[in-house]
């Protein structure tokens, strides 16, 4: 009978967008224009895309404007895309000298507001985003996601994720419940996740019956190992889970799509960029090329953004790594240039004595808009006891400082002490990859 149940919501917050965001209501419909395209229109809407960026960034970005011309993209105020691949890589180094000589000149006038990078690099980054790249990115590309996979807005999604507000004193959380009911999503906290709560999560699947779920890669992880060791069950099966904000690896996918029965696909992105591809049922990524334009040079993948001219990133090095194949028509329908083997983001879970598990992805949350720190490696030694490793930007900020061990303690328990330990540098492993969360409880 759920089956043929009237969702309301849909057209409810269609309304609401047509009433107070007519932008997004316009660019739902613009994609489904847009995802019929042929791989060659593609590849000229995208050209388009470029010309109008770099223009825009020529004429009105002191930083490219120097670069532009040097690398001969623009000559006479004239885009030559033929030179495209000359234009100097974008890095967070360059990022932090340059400050806002990145940033366009009208700015202010574009509803501007500060964000950072996720820092799951070790190398937490300040930058501006506009509400033209909040919408883009952060509310069509993931509408469009969920229903390209069979989730349509307003059915029910269950998210193992990331929740500040049940980790924080006095946090304001009121909109994000109205947002949260209206959407039909329920959130279940993966920052903290004790064996009761694991319990309570699986009763919550099996009543609730969610269309879709999104997950953090490393908490779906510990929930299904969990889940298997207790010898619980998953009686529902959602359509599909979304994976997302670290590595995907093949085992981690192997054992949820065990335990829970359905297809785990991989959404790629970054706090910087926003959300990148999307992995269809039959596992090829698929980008969303209206927003994002992606190369991968050297196994390196580089970014241009198309959505955000306050502050624009053109072939800017993420910092992750994969592969790419030729684009082609996908068994789904779509045309896809699939990247493969990606090798991003690592975070571990860090650990309580009475077994509650603790994802030191909210310590890397504490770290945002820190300036005053250029890398990090954070590292669980024992139960009461987390080494910062910081390489800094600067001088120290102790007031900050204090609030992280504070912070620590009210999340770890009070006995539990942090160690700052400040180094010139922080070294890859031996295979060249950075890992900046260590947990050595075994």
């Amino acid at each position: 009978m759920n089956k043929f149940k009237f969702n309301w919501r849909k057209p409810l917050i269609y309304s609401l967008f047509y009433l107070t965001n007519r932008e997004v209501y316009n660019w739902i419909k613009e994609i489904k224009r847009l995802e019929k395209l042929s791989k060659n229109e593609i590849e000229e809407y995208q050209k388009d895309k470029l010309k109008k960026l770099l223009l825009h960034a020529w004429q009105n970005v002191p930083y490219y404007k120097d670069v532009l011309e040097q690398s001969k993209v623009v000559e006479n105020g004239i885009i030559n895309l033929n030179n495209f691949d000359k234009i100097s890589y974008l890095t967070k180094e360059i990022i932090r000298r340059e400050g806002k000589n990145i940033y366009s000149k009208d700015y202010k006038s574009r509803k501007t507001y500060a964000n950072t990078s996720g820092g799951s690099t070790g190398e937490p980054l300040q930058l501006i985003q506009d509400k033209h790249y909040n919408n883009i990115n952060y509310i069509v590309n993931k509408i469009y996601f969920q229903s390209f996979n069979g989730k349509d807005l307003g059915e029910l999604e269950i998210d193992l994720w990331a929740s500040m507000r049940d980790m924080q004193r006095n946090y304001g959380h009121y909109k994000e419940i109205f947002i949260n009911f209206l959407y039909n999503r329920i959130i279940l906290n993966s920052f903290k996740m004790s064996e009761d709560d694991m319990r309570r999560y699986v009763d919550i699947i099996n009543k609730k019956k969610p269309r879709s779920m999104w997950v953090f890669a490393e908490s779906i992880d510990a929930f299904c190992k969990f889940i298997k060791k207790n010898n619980l069950k998953i009686t529902h099966h959602p359509k599909f889970i979304l994976s997302t904000a670290t590595t995907l690896y093949p085992e981690i996918r192997a054992l949820a799509e065990e335990v829970f029965g359905c297809p785990v696909l991989n959404q790629y992105g970054s706090r910087e960029v926003g959300a990148m591809t999307v992995e269809c049922k039959y596992k090829n990524s698929h980008s969303f090329f209206w927003s994002h334009y992606i190369e991968v040079v050297n196994s390196e993948i580089v970014v241009t953004l198309f959505t955000n001219y306050s502050m624009p990133l053109i072939r800017y090095k993420i910092g992750d790594r994969a592969t790419s194949a030729e684009s082609f028509l996908c068994q789904c329908g779509h045309v896809t240039a699939p990247l493969k083997d990606m090798d991003g983001k690592v975070v571990t879970q860090f650990k309580k004595e009475n077994g509650d598990l603790i994802s030191s992805y909210y310590f890397i949350r504490l770290l945002f808009f820190q300036s005053w720190i250029k890398q990090y490696k954070l590292i669980q030694r024992d139960y009461n006891l987390i080494e910062f490793k910081i390489v800094l930007n600067g001088k120290s900020d102790e007031i900050a400082m204090r609030k992280f061990e504070d912070e620590v303690r009210y999340t770890m328990g009070e006995n539990c002490k942090v160690r700052w330990d400040f180094v010139g540098e922080i070294e890859p492993t031996p295979s060249g990859k950075y890992i900046y969360t260590v947990c050595e409880i075994k």
